[in-house]
């Protein structure tokens, strides 16, 4: 395992994701070791312009477009990945597992078309660790109820959700030694301890 992996956060909306990840960031901050972390959609300067598009509350593009743009924002972070690949630790809010989850899981586009540009756009980056964040219906609904702000993705019919997340376990039993499963329905503090012990053996 490398010293600086590139670690991906995925799961579904509420999931609490973006807060481990946030929390992962302080203790490498702490611990004074060098790292970037990045948003997918989003990261670069251009993968943020394509952001605000893709999830803006009034667009609305056909499956097939809607993925085209999220790769395309992907494309556009690469370099900046390239950059830093093994001489950080990259964190990624999100990566290749939810375009799978969602546009092919949730949405049914083609999978081989979806692997297909994502081989292209990589070529040798690959990913070290994911932890995967699952969160039940009740408790998605609640912490969704209290953001500021709704984007397009927060709100599907909860089918859609059911359906992807069903997809990420699925990624997930297909290489389990490189997947932590959070259950982020449990003890917060119990969820933290668990991904910075986890954090600690992989870098």
């Amino acid at each position: 395992m490398s010293k600086k992996p590139l670690i991906v956060f995925e799961g579904i909306e509420g999931s609490g994701k973006s807060y481990h990840i946030s929390n992962v960031s302080k203790y490498l901050k702490r611990k004074k070791i060098a790292y970037i972390k990045l948003r997918e959609p989003g990261g670069s300067v251009n993968s943020e312009k394509i952001r605000k598009l893709i999830l803006n509350k009034d667009s609305f593009f056909n499956k097939e477009t809607d993925l085209l743009l999220y790769l395309a924002a992907r494309s556009e972070n690469i370099k900046l990945i390239n950059k830093y690949y093994g001489k950080k630790v990259i964190l990624l809010d999100r990566f290749t597992d939810s375009t799978i989850a969602y546009q092919h899981y949730g949405l049914g586009v083609n999978l081989k078309f979806i692997n297909t540009i994502n081989k292209y756009i990589l070529k040798n980056i690959k990913i070290n660790f994911t932890f995967l964040n699952i969160v039940n219906k009740k408790n998605m609904l609640k912490r969704l109820k209290k953001r500021k702000s709704l984007n397009r993705y927060d709100k599907f019919k909860n089918l859609f959700y059911r359906k992807v997340q069903n997809g990420f376990l699925k990624l997930s039993y297909m290489n389990k030694k490189k997947y932590l499963i959070i259950d982020s329905n449990l003890d917060i503090k119990e969820n933290k301890s668990l991904i910075i012990k986890k954090i600690e053996q992989l870098i």
